[in-house]
């Protein structure tokens, strides 16, 4: 579908020239410009609740249903969009809400053409005693505004609504059905409106809740959800972080929640127009800012060390997690033949300039003479342990066996085929990370030697058991909602650079020998995953990997046949996140697809 191109998008472009430059200009433009390979507009329609499933949810009462305070801020609001929104909570399923107005503009919205805030309440008020009309003697800030609401709200629980935005009719009944289940936080899907409700376009579909990934962008933002003994607690919004008060808002909430649920369903429209952040970011700057102090004080409120940066995409942050100390860190390679690609491995290694490190070079079964002459030469190397392994290769046993010689607190499993010539920040990025007391396991951004991305993190399910996310997406562009360029905690990593601490590893009971060559990564950072940790994908980290150059590909019936044992190894495993879907994705999108397009029903 084409859309006109206006005197505004122009300007708007000229703008986002201006401030990313030609090179990162266009990238951005490619990812917004890539075709839908499934039309969003028409898989909407198809998807959102229809008049039957209305009525029966109108019919079904939600056990033990609690009140619902939908809390809006308004100020000065454009009469078509705040009629709308009016409506939206008006054609709920669900009965039991109560919509509050706050209104911070009545003092001078007598200057204004068409009906007044105040006006629209008073006449839906009149028609539906559920709506309630407070009158604000000046306007306090969005933060402010919005807590006078929720301390006159009667619901147990607060949803907050913007005041030219839409939700769908049955937000607040799949809401309360999670509240029914003891949720105290709960957030859905978006999308984004045009003006004239014409066009509904950029759905974000969300993972569970995700750390990291709150840390490098508000993922969470609509439709939010929370019970107010909750809020109370949290502190409400504070007037300080005007711009990004949600942010910091579902920060301190996330912190004390006891049950944060997503609704995996777009429930919520975000309005787009000229003078809306939704369509144009550059028109609240200092909400950018307040959004890297949220994060600041999220880190400082949870003892986490870390630098908080904006990066060059408006509202997306990187954290850096410095590295304390100089922790040993044993690195195990398994190696079969390739002296030279084993050559660029270490000296990318030994570039870091990282000093604390022992390399355990796991021999097995190579027979070129080069390859024992470069055993040779570095086995003078204080660093470098050289051990072999004589049995068959199973890259699960020999990264056991490996640990055998090593005594690092931290361990880099190491494909001998990945070389960090990108930067030589990588080993202290993912160090810094993976110090990280709650984190178990942390892997990076992993390219093909063409500039094409290899790995940005697994996703399980994909491919049917689990496949890594933005294959062939060309460095520099960032996918998805920028998924591929923003750390976040995910299921999996690649295990061609994966570093652990060691205790998770032990923890979780090594890797899996009965999966000797695929998805034994996956199994590892899932029992990791179980014992407490978290597993982050880190795209600052970045590495090239020249793909299974030294084991070759499955073409034999031998490697079928154990390809497909592992398989069903895996499956009977991990038979719950295989049935239910990776909390780190998104059931709305595809599992035959690794860019995060749309799942298209059977």
């Amino acid at each position: 579908m084409q859309f006109p191109i206006t005197p505004y998008k122009l300007k708007k472009a000229y703008r986002y020239w201006k401030h990313f430059g030609t090179k990162e200009f266009i990238n951005r433009l490619m990812d917004r410009m890539e075709p839908e390979e499934v039309p969003y507009g028409s898989w909407f329609e198809s998807h959102r609740a229809g008049d039957e499933v209305l009525k029966e949810q109108r019919n079904k009462p939600v056990p033990n249903a609690p009140r619902i305070s939908v809390v809006v801020p308004a100020f000065h609001t454009e009469e078509r969009f705040f009629l709308q929104m009016l409506e939206s909570v008006r054609e709920q399923s669900y009965d039991n809400w109560e919509l509050l107005i706050v209104d911070a503009g009545a003092q001078d919205d007598g200057e204004r053409k068409g009906k007044t805030v105040k006006e629209m309440t008073e006449a839906a008020r009149d028609a539906d005693a559920r709506i309630r009309y407070f009158e604000l003697e000046e306007n306090y800030g969005i933060a402010e505004n919005t807590n006078r609401g929720v301390r006159e709200a009667r619901g147990d629980y607060i949803a907050f609504l913007d005041h030219d935005d839409l939700i769908e009719p049955d937000a607040l009944y799949e809401a309360a059905l999670r509240i029914a289940n003891g949720a105290d936080m709960i957030y859905t899907d978006e999308d984004k409106v045009s003006a004239d409700r014409s066009r509904y376009y950029q759905p974000h579909f969300k993972p569970e809740f995700n750390l990291d990934l709150l840390r490098s962008n508000n993922y969470i933002t609509h439709f939010l959800i929370v019970k107010k003994s909750l809020a109370e607690e949290a502190g409400l919004f504070d007037p300080e972080m005007d711009g990004a008060q949600d942010y910091d808002f579902i920060f301190r909430c996330a912190e004390k929640a006891k049950k944060i649920v997503r609704i995996p369903r777009v429930l919520y429209h975000w309005r787009t127009h000229e003078s809306s952040t939704a369509d144009n970011p550059m028109s609240k700057m200092y909400a950018y800012e307040a959004g890297k102090r949220a994060i600041e004080g999220n880190l400082r409120r949870t003892e986490t060390e870390g630098e908080v940066v904006m990066l060059p995409d408006f509202g997306f942050y990187r954290v850096k997690y410095p590295v304390t100390g100089e922790p040993l860190v044993s690195v195990i390679i398994p190696n079969k033949d390739e002296s030279e690609t084993l050559r660029n491995c270490l000296d990318s290694l030994f570039n870091t300039g990282y000093r604390n490190l022992e390399i355990i070079i796991v021999e097995n079964g190579s027979s070129e003479r080069d390859t024992f002459e470069f055993y040779r030469e570095i086995s003078a190397l204080d660093e470098v342990h050289l051990v072999r392994w004589k049995k068959a290769f199973n890259y699960s046993a020999i990264n056991n066996y490996g640990l055998k010689f090593a005594h690092g607190e931290y361990l880099l499993f190491l494909n001998n085929d990945v070389r960090g010539t990108i930067s030589t920040e990588w080993f202290t990025e993912l160090l810094g990370v993976c110090q990280r007391r709650d984190v178990g396991a942390v892997g990076p951004r992993l390219y093909y030697p063409d500039n094409r991305i290899q790995s940005a993190g697994v996703i399980v399910g994909i491919g049917g058991i689990a496949g890594s996310v933005f294959v062939d997406l060309p460095r520099g562009r960032s996918g998805y909602m920028h998924k591929a360029a923003l750390m976040q905690d995910l299921s999996a990593v690649t295990g061609a650079c994966m570093m652990v601490k060691r205790e998770a590893f032990l923890q979780a009971g090594c890797f899996t020998e009965e999966l000797p060559v695929a998805f034994n990564d996956v199994d590892l950072c899932l029992k990791i995953i179980k014992c407490g940790y978290r597993v982050v994908y880190d795209p600052f980290a970045e590495l090239y990997h020249d793909e299974s150059k030294t084991r070759g590909p499955e073409d034999t019936p031998e490697k079928v046949r154990r390809f497909q044992g592992e398989i069903e190894y895996f499956r009977t495993a991990w038979t719950d996140i295989l049935k239910d879907g990776d909390p780190n994705y998104n059931p709305n999108l595809s599992v035959k697809k690794w860019n995060y397009s749309l799942r298209v029903q059977s």
